[in-house]
């Protein structure tokens, strides 16, 4: 590990503030992560200083906001490896990126009685839009299941992929950590003639992302899980799909003519891009970009990977069988995202009583029913740990845990 957590956590204004003379533990970013002062004054600067409507005018303040939002493009593609800038879509959020596939690549070229392959882990944005599909074009929807480790079981994949035109996966789990095998998945999908989505929300943000070595046909991920401003997402697709492609929305720059009797798409990627994008977003996104490369993606997975390890070892010896952590235990195939079961505690009451002492963890379902149900629980707690987090916060986090024991009489 090359970068410390304790100075890292001061780049972050939020992590500054005290609650009733308590520091604030922010074990939540699998939900959304906190801005660091960089992000926060590129998009303060950019808004005072070059603000401006980009692609339409000719004037020069206008031109710098376009070069801004431009090189944000550039910067998403090199921080994801993408062959070429105009594969890299803006997008609101990795949910409109994935109904943006749904809706375009999907109703061009499903019809009733294809499949569509999905993993029991799935988050519900990578769901909801294939059941909406799936009603409208009659095909049918088909879930990988899981080892009892919370691994993808791959046992029947070959059958399972039999006539699926498409295989959606998660590259790491919102609920269980689990980073899946994504270039043998992608492979798998080829070989079976469907394309490969890959939902990048909880795996960009934390590892070095190479979207040729995937060899995916798209890929989503938002901006507000790694360090940037919400309202602005990534797809990234093959040129020569988007080329294909239907547009997702009409309106002002996805044209390229508007005429009484039709119109003309505009090229890509302005071509999906319909309407004034989320310009001062995309220059916090970049920000946030730069700011991770400046640590460096691999070294941001080794502290995840050392925290991780940490943790888990400290709630497990100092709790045993009264905690149940979800997932894998080994931390060389999961992420820093802990969902667990605390004694028989309900997990709005777990999250409630950390909070008292300002550790924040998220209680629910985690927009993940399926998997919960597979888990046979309504909910979880959850304690997700990112770059300006130490093993003095998962200290903090296990010291919290005893109250909530103490209070429910355990």
């Amino acid at each position: 590990m090359s970068f410390d957590p304790i100075v890292v956590k001061k780049d972050f204004p939020l992590l500054e503030r005290e609650i009733n003379g308590r520091s604030i533990v922010y074990l939540d970013s699998a939900n959304t992560s906190q801005k660091p002062r960089q992000v926060i004054d590129a998009m303060s600067r950019f808004t005072e200083t070059s603000y401006a409507p980009i692609n339409r005018s000719a004037y020069q303040l206008a031109a710098e906001s376009t070069d801004a939002f431009e090189a944000a493009r550039a910067a998403v593609r090199r921080f994801i490896n993408a062959p070429k800038v105009q594969e890299v879509i803006f997008t609101k959020n990795a949910t409109e990126a994935l109904n943006l596939v749904a809706q375009s690549w999907g109703v061009a070229n499903l019809r009733a009685g294809d499949a569509i392959l999905l993993t029991h882990m799935e988050h519900h944005a990578n769901i909801v839009p294939w059941h909406m599909l799936a009603a409208e074009r009659g095909v049918e929807l088909r879930w990988v299941p899981l080892t009892a480790d919370g691994l993808l079981d791959l046992t029947n994949l070959p059958t399972l992929l039999d006539g699926a035109k498409i295989f959606s996966f998660t590259a790491m789990s919102n609920v269980l950590g689990t980073l899946t095998p994504v270039r043998q998945l992608v492979d798998a999908a080829h070989a079976a003639g469907a394309i490969a989505i890959v939902d990048g929300c909880q795996y960009v943000p934390h590892n070095p992302t190479d979207v040729q070595a995937w060899g995916a046909d798209f890929v989503a991920f938002s901006s507000h899980k790694l360090c940037g401003p919400s309202g602005i997402g990534v797809l990234w697709g093959r040129e020569t799909l988007l080329e294909e492609m239907p547009p997702f929305l009409g309106g002002g720059n996805m044209i390229a003519d508007v005429r009484l009797d039709g119109f003309s798409c505009a090229e890509l990627p302005a071509k999906f891009e319909a309407g004034t994008p989320a310009i001062t977003e995309a220059v916090g996104m970049h920000a946030a970009i730069s700011y991770l490369s400046s640590l460096g993606m691999d070294n941001v997975r080794a502290h995840e990977v050392e925290v991780t390890t940490y943790a888990i070892d400290k709630l497990k010896t100092r709790y045993g069988d009264d905690i149940t952590i979800h997932g894998p235990v080994d931390p060389a195939v999961r992420g820093a995202t802990l969902s667990f079961k605390f004694k028989d505690v309900h997990p709005h009451d777990v999250s409630q009583v950390l909070d008292q002492s300002n550790v924040c963890v998220r209680a629910g379902h985690h927009c993940a029913k399926p998997l919960m149900k597979l888990l046979g629980a309504n909910a979880t707690a959850r304690a997700s740990f990112y770059i300006y987090n130490s093993t003095a916060d998962a200290d903090a986090l296990a010291d919290a845990l005893a109250n909530a024991g103490d209070l429910f009489g355990f």
